[in-house]
């Protein structure tokens, strides 16, 4: 056997070991939410339930009071939509700005931002609270949508796919007399979709996957995203009574991500290469 087969060999049992250790207790949380409070609490261990049932699921969806999940989880649609939508735009422009426009200091204002950008983000917490309150933004859905559009990562991302496309595009759109706008619209956005796809991908996943921050900004009940209705259901389902309920919540959490990244898998694979950019 050669050296090249061992090593493919090797590589192909670390990525089953590691599936296996990340899927087992996936499979086994989804179990647990079919199954029984008398058979979540025997002793010992059953990756299945030895009955499957629903009980759990219709407790859930029934409580459209103190824990209205569906409610929840359409909020956390609409912010990480809408927050998604916004970053491509905002990054799309600043990256273009970044790489194409020509002014003074162009240079400096990037790479100090970029520098900034890695300061840990719990230092702003309490500005960045104190700007949502000013403008009267807590408990709506703008204080999850506008704060972290302009993300430095990636602009930098869109930044470094740009240089990788020939300026001889603009300037041929130039002498026929187009602007910097027609530019990017008509030339620039259409060649930078692959980065845009895995930005928006990141940007809609970290939206629905923040925690501290919507518990911060978040009291009013109906107003939450599913992420802070979690923290709340295990104040309601947080007992060794209802652990099959608590399981269940967690597991409606994570079917539009799951969902996300099943329909845009071959999207995110193709575009995660950022050098496939046209070269000059």
């Amino acid at each position: 056997m050669s050296k090249l087969n061992i090593s493919k060999y090797l590589a192909n049992l670390f990525l089953w070991a590691l599936c296996i250790t990340w899927i087992i207790p996936v499979i086994f949380g989804i179990s647990t939410s079919f199954r029984t409070q008398s058979e979540i609490v025997q002793s010992g261990f059953r990756l299945f339930p030895a009955e499957w049932r629903l009980e759990n699921y219709v407790t859930i969806l029934g409580n459209t009071s103190t824990a209205p999940i569906m409610r929840w989880l359409f909020n956390s649609v609409f912010i990480a939509s809408l927050h998604t939508f916004l970053v491509i735009v905002v990054i799309s422009l600043t990256g273009y700005g970044y790489a194409r426009m020509k002014f003074k200091g162009r240079d400096t204002l990037f790479f100090t931002l970029l520098g900034i950008s890695f300061f840990p983000g719990v230092v702003n917490i309490i500005p960045s609270y104190k700007i949502i309150d000013i403008f009267g933004w807590v408990n709506t859905s703008w204080a999850m949508i506008i704060p972290g559009l302009a993300g430095m990562g990636n602009i930098f991302l869109v930044r470094q796919f740009l240089k990788g496309i020939p300026h001889e595009l603009d300037e041929s759109a130039r002498v026929d007399g187009a602007g910097d706008f027609r530019i990017y619209a008509s030339i620039i956005l259409p060649l930078i979709k692959p980065v845009l796809i895995v930005c928006g991908l990141f940007s809609f996943v970290g939206s629905w996957n923040d925690f501290l921050w919507p518990v911060i900004v978040y009291t009013d009940v109906d107003k939450m995203p599913i992420t802070a209705g979690l923290l709340l259901l295990q104040d309601i389902y947080g007992n060794y009574r209802m652990i099959g309920q608590l399981m269940g919540s967690a597991i409606i959490a994570i079917i539009p991500t799951l969902l996300l990244f099943a329909f845009a898998q071959k999207y995110f694979i193709q575009s995660i290469n950022l050098n496939s950019g046209i070269k000059g």
